[in-house]
């Protein structure tokens, strides 16, 4: 089967148990309060390549066949990630209309209920975290470890980072700071939940660590590129914008050709790792081609 039909099937399949998941753990839409629980759910289910919990999945499923056990911590990660991107959209932050081709959350249902939205998908994530069908200590490490890289060690401090920088000239250090922490230690986090539950040995955790740490700053990189050169309707969000308000991003501070360059050395680097294992790690590889060239 062709790389890109393998990928785009196996993705369709495990993006539809993360969404079984979520579905059954979120309140319904017509629950009391209605105006809370229709915020959240618009967003977690507006659409979305689920990268995340896939890439939980995939890993988990290189040393386990039934990805049942590890299917709610792969949906707790999309709703965490899913709060990231609500509150980021929001006035204060970002100030987006648009994410994933549709109306963002607070630009639908208000401020106040897309803050509130976020917020329960973050707490939510954790209470669904201890519900997986995974070992017991496991559960508490993955606990732990979310909130220490999605806290003000991680995810937030780097948001916070980013939000400091806009209409400043920041140095490599400062960019390499935001990326890292914004947004390549949770794709990190996510390849190891999978391993670790999986029971990879050390020597091949390693591995898989480095190809997440690898993917997820080209995945960013990526990002900032597709706002320079990317087509709206393919990114189902506006463009432009980084240079509009003067965000730090790696093109503003390595310029294009370079960036371009960086996130392709990174891949490589990614792909060199995991082909150290062999054949079970094939959708890693496939993906991390995939993530170079993507248009969304």
């Amino acid at each position: 089967m062709d790389r890109k039909v393998l990928l785009k099937k196996d993705m369709r399949e495990k993006q539809e148990l993360v969404n079984i998941i979520m579905d059954r753990f979120l309140p319904r839409k017509d629950e009391y309060p209605k105006s809370l629980h229709k915020a959240l759910r618009y967003s977690v289910f507006a659409g979305g390549k689920r990268l995340r919990p896939y890439l939980t999945l995939i890993t988990y499923g290189m040393y386990k066949k039934d990805l049942e056990p590890i299917s709610a911590v792969a949906a707790a990660i999309e709703m965490l990630h899913t709060f990231s991107l609500i509150h980021d959209d929001m006035p204060d932050m970002d100030d987006d209309e648009y994410r994933r081709g549709k109306k963002s959350c607070h630009a639908l249902f208000g401020e106040g209920a897309a803050l509130l939205a976020g917020d329960a998908l973050l707490v939510g994530a954790f209470d669904l975290i201890t519900r997986a069908e995974i070992k017991p200590s496991h559960r508490l490490q993955f606990v732990r470890e979310l909130a220490q890289e999605c806290g003000i060690e991680g995810l937030i401090a780097g948001q916070m980072v980013d939000i400091e920088s806009e209409g400043k000239k920041v140095d490599k250090k400062t960019i390499n700071f935001i990326h890292e922490n914004k947004t390549a230690k949770l794709i990190r986090i996510c390849v190891r939940f999978g391993a670790i539950a999986g029971g990879a040995p050390a020597e091949e955790l390693k591995l898989i660590e480095e190809y997440g740490s690898c993917v997820g700053m080209a995945f960013q990189i990526t990002d900032d590129l597709l706002d320079i050169e990317g087509d709206p309707n393919e990114l189902g969000k506006s463009v432009g914008k980084d240079e509009h308000v003067q965000k730090a991003t790696y093109p503003a501070v390595y310029g294009i050709a370079e960036s371009r360059r960086k996130a392709q050395e990174l891949i490589t680097q990614a792909r060199e790792a995991i082909n150290k294992l062999g054949d079970k790690a094939l959708m890693l590889d496939i993906l991390a081609e995939h993530l170079l060239n993507r248009k969304s």
